[in-house]
């Protein structure tokens, strides 16, 4: 099998058209078609409380106003009457106002709430490979800023823009039914109105594609700094490390400020245009009004129809910043939800019965980098049962051996077998499970003792107690203030390296697995805490097929098998007094470990 190094480069991204965008958007919304209905409907009624005004405006002008005709009381009545109709229809335009506002708040939380968690389990089915070339930071404004972005324009856009659209239709359409050759005249400005937000929108596309580049840039940047805090200051690393952080800043600045230049040609413009839609109005309606063409009523009514028109091209100019930024989050997230790089998947797999043991690689050749082997044509058995100890400089590939197994990804050539099943034909949660694996970084979730070693298990407490004494934590238990109950890791008690050491032991033994496979778990702890490690271990491999990545000779002697890597090949085999008789490499590395040399194996 060959690995798919395409990247995820966010920085690269095609551009994908609006048309494209919005149908996926759209589509998100499928699910809440009766709230969209309702907010639809809500628009309908809001555009025609709206436009109804004007034509208020007129009849009080012509009808009572100026009307000579009539007598004051019936003017005074009828103007009465309009005035009331005219604030019912503003009571009404605000109420439906308010309900369309809480409708799409309660839609846009709940379609980016069902967006974040779809995108969080598209991301925990990605392979290790895509992680190791994405920054976490990058990752992490996917899932926070991105669909933040795309919730304000769910809740203040979407259903905006259908109502200024019905508003400019309506407008035209009013404005030629009461007076088509002044409606012409506007028209001359329409060409210049559309082209000048063409414009806009082409240049607002790309600005706001390089801010959100940008940003995740920033956000990544400071992801790494913080959580490598520590060496930072250790290595007194600050002074370049603001130098980097003022380069990205100082970008996101500049980007930024781009946006707001643009922004500042668009809205003075749509201001010029709104007032030489006014001059032509007054120029051309005055004259009619003086031909006895047109009537007052009509005029003002005309003037107030204008500013109606405006009024959406104004809001689009605030709120392009909303629906272009939104946009450019869309075609990330949706570039990621585009990208399939998880390991596949059998579509009817093994479940082998529990205890087939054997561990079998076979011409095993494996890369993270196509340029760069890791593995080479690494065959090994493990018998059902047996202890196998695997030893070797840095970069030898030991650790590559326990990613292989367990799964994390697939071997380039070859095969690796459980029980003589191919491992890829087996379901993938089966062998996770099948697999005990002890790391020397031990993950602790914030959550009880009791929750942190039974984890997704079910354990009476007999059970829990037996696996407390066999993993050697009834000391630490003893000491906690509420015992197994006690809150480890954020906002709770912390544990020593060596006391997460033995939890892990713990976990695998409430998982109780056939394969066992520690990873240096032996490492930097005090010669105590190595003691009772090594009194877990014995309860631990106890009836397990066993790999044990480790340098300490008190747990390599234990292996019924030693394995000794350099570049990806084995070099050497055997016990542990075999290997120290042949007089190599293994030899060599155990010398340096006697003389005060510690290899690291990893």
């Amino acid at each position: 099998m060959r690995h798919d190094y395409g990247y995820f480069e966010e920085d690269h991204l095609s551009k994908v058209t609006e048309v494209h965008l919005w149908r996926r958007i759209l589509t998100i919304m499928g699910p809440y078609w009766k709230e969209t209905i309702g907010a639809i409907f809500l628009s309908l009624l809001i555009t025609a409380a709206g436009l109804a005004l004007p034509t208020l405006l007129r009849q009080a002008v012509d009808n009572f106003i100026i009307n000579q005709e009539m007598e004051t009381a019936q003017r005074l009545a009828g103007l009465s009457k309009l005035t009331m109709l005219f604030l019912g229809l503003i009571i009404l335009e605000f109420g439906a106002n308010f309900i369309q506002v809480v409708l799409l708040e309660w839609t846009g939380q709940r379609v980016m709430h069902q967006l974040r968690q779809q995108l969080f389990v598209h991301l925990q089915k990605l392979s290790l490979s895509f992680f190791n070339r994405n920054p976490v930071g990058k990752l992490v404004t996917r899932l926070t800023n991105d669909i933040q972005n795309m919730h304000e324009m769910f809740t203040s856009v979407i259903v905006t823009l259908f109502n200024d659209v019905i508003r400019l239709v309506g407008i035209m359409i009013i404005l030629f039914l009461m007076h088509w050759k002044l409606a012409l005249v506007m028209c001359l400005l329409l060409p210049i109105i559309f082209g000048n937000t063409l414009w806009f929108s082409r240049l607002a596309r790309d600005v706001f594609r390089d801010i959100r580049t940008q940003l995740a840039r920033l956000n990544s940047f400071l992801q790494e700094a913080l959580s490598g805090i520590t060496i930072l200051q250790l290595f007194s690393r600050e002074k370049e490390s603001e130098k980097r952080f003022q380069e990205l800043n100082q970008s996101y600045l500049a980007k930024t400020l781009t946006q707001i230049k643009i922004f500042g040609i668009f809205m003075p413009m749509l201001e010029v245009l709104s007032m030489a839609a006014t001059a032509l109005i007054i120029w051309y309606g005055g004259g009619e009004i003086i031909r006895q063409e047109m009537s007052l009523g009509e005029l003002v009514a005309f003037l107030y129809y204008m500013r109606l028109f405006f009024q959406p091209l104004r809001e689009l100019s605030q709120k392009y910043s909303i629906v272009q930024s939104a946009l450019a989050s869309a075609e990330r997230i949706f570039q990621l939800f585009d990208h399939d790089e998880s390991l596949p998947h059998a579509e009817q797999p093994a479940l082998p019965e529990k205890g087939q043991g054997t561990v079998q690689f076979k011409n095993v050749g494996f890369a993270y980098e196509p340029e760069r082997p890791v593995l080479h044509d690494l065959s090994l058995e493990v018998p059902d049962g047996d202890t196998l100890a695997i030893v070797g400089a840095t970069g030898s590939g030991k650790s590559s051996i326990i990613n292989l197994l367990e799964r994390l990804y697939d071997p380039d050539r070859g095969s690796i077998t459980i029980g003589g099943t191919d491992i890829k034909k087996v379901d993938i949660q089966w062998l996770r499970r099948h697999i005990g694996l002890v790391m020397q970084d031990v993950f602790i979730v914030p959550d009880t003792l009791k929750a942190n070693i039974i984890l997704d298990q079910s354990l009476d407490d007999e059970k829990l107690e037996e696996i407390i004494d066999q993993a050697q934590l009834r000391s630490l238990v003893s000491s906690l203030p509420e015992g197994n109950e006690t809150r480890l890791g954020e906002g709770g008690h912390e544990l020593s390296a060596g006391q997460k050491q033995l939890l892990a032991f713990a976990r695998v033994m409430a998982r109780d697995p056939a394969i066992l496979v520690l990873d240096e778990a032996t490492s930097n702890v005090d010669t105590e805490t190595e003691y009772l490690i090594e009194r877990a271990m014995e309860k631990t491999l106890e009836g397990r097929t066993s790999i044990i990545i480790a340098h300490r000779l008190s747990t390599i002697r234990r292996a019924d098998r030693i394995l000794v890597l350099d570049h990806g090949r084995i070099v050497e085999q055997g016990t542990h007094r075999s290997l120290m008789e042949a007089n190599g490499l293994y030899q060599h590395l155990q010398s340096l470990q006697q003389g005060g040399i510690i290899v690291n194996n990893r």
